[in-house]
């Protein structure tokens, strides 16, 4: 008897709304599906540098937030400010600065990091006590948990979520085998 083994796909397809790191046209687009003050995110998070270092042009990474708020209490706050980082042209070195500091994600320790990287802080702040980018977090919730996501990190790799390990040997084998 020959069976096939259900692999969940990405509900949302990676579009302009993304945050997306590396070329557009990398040959692999590894999406991830993250929660900020989720310790096995803040673990994998050197792996998927490491990652982006060694295939350079041939991959493409798209972060999601996925915040956990049952057990990480700080992690819709931490999320809307990537967000709102975001809109001031800074997600990636917020998203950078929210994994390395993750014992630290209350508003004022959100606001220095915002100046360290050179934010307009009291647009940022203000963003982020009206919530400005709550429908943006709630949308990559949504679109993960359409998508079969159930914790945090979660992997999609061409569209079919990766279901192993995330060690670097194991995702950079799948993504070699994504690769055309």
């Amino acid at each position: 008897m020959n069976r096939q083994i259900a692999t969940s796909h990405l509900a949302i397809p990676v579009n302009e709304h993304d945050h997306v790191r590396g070329q557009r046209t990398g040959a692999v687009t590894m999406v991830e599906y993250g929660d900020f003050q989720c310790p096995s995110c803040g673990e994998a998070f050197p792996i998927v540098e490491a990652l982006i270092e060694r295939l350079g042009d041939h991959l493409r990474l798209v972060f999601r937030n996925f915040p956990l708020t049952t057990i990480h209490p700080l992690a819709e706050t931490a999320a809307e400010s990537a967000e709102a980082a975001g809109s001031q042209g800074k997600f990636w070195e917020m998203h950078r600065l929210l994994f390395e500091h993750q014992t630290a994600l209350e508003t004022d320790s959100l606001a220095r990091y915002g100046a360290s990287i050179g934010l307009d802080v009291p647009v940022f702040v203000g963003e982020l006590a009206s919530h400005t980018h709550s429908a943006r977090v709630r949308a990559d919730f949504i679109g993960g948990a359409k998508s079969g996501v159930n914790g945090t990190p979660t992997f999609f790799i061409n569209g079919a979520r990766h279901d192993d390990s995330y060690d670097f040997d194991t995702l950079l084998a799948a993504i070699e085998q994504a690769m055309p």
